[in-house]
């Protein structure tokens, strides 16, 4: 008796405790690079100022990333991959308890990963591996 109680409060547990999922639109709210971490509060103003002038320059689009049920994805702007050889807004991902991978079209290899911070039911904030400093936070859309 006490077996068949335990598997009953045990599976409705596991119904409660389901995995958040990262399929749906993403708009990025605020980032944060490496440039920002290695500035001091005894930098030059000036140099604050350019920093500040430079993150004006990404214009009033927003920037949205959707990721679908089928492992891919899109985005407005480039916000996950910038690099040259990366040209396409659409791309291929793999997410695993905490890491996210964005996936080479072809060969279906790692190309870049992050680490996912935070994952909840309205927010994501994520991190790039090989860069800590450069965090992304990002607001689910409706």
């Amino acid at each position: 008796m006490k077996t068949f109680i335990f598997m009953i409060v045990l599976s409705s547990g596991i119904m409660v405790c389901q995995a958040q999922s990262i399929v749906g639109r993403w708009q990025l709210s605020k980032q944060s690079n490496c440039v920002e971490d290695e500035l001091d509060e005894e930098e030059d103003a000036g140099v604050k100022e350019m920093v500040d002038d430079m993150e004006g320059l990404s214009g009033a689009e927003p920037q949205i990333i959707e990721f679908k049920d089928n492992n891919t994805g899109s985005e407005t702007t480039k916000i996950i991959n910038k690099k040259k050889s990366y040209n396409s807004k659409a791309f291929l991902y793999r997410y695993n308890e905490g890491s996210l991978y964005i996936l080479d079209k072809k060969s279906r290899t790692i190309i870049d990963g992050f680490t996912v911070e935070k994952l909840d039911n309205d927010s994501l904030i994520i991190s790039n591996v090989s860069r800590v400093c450069e965090t992304k936070v990002f607001v689910r859309l409706k």
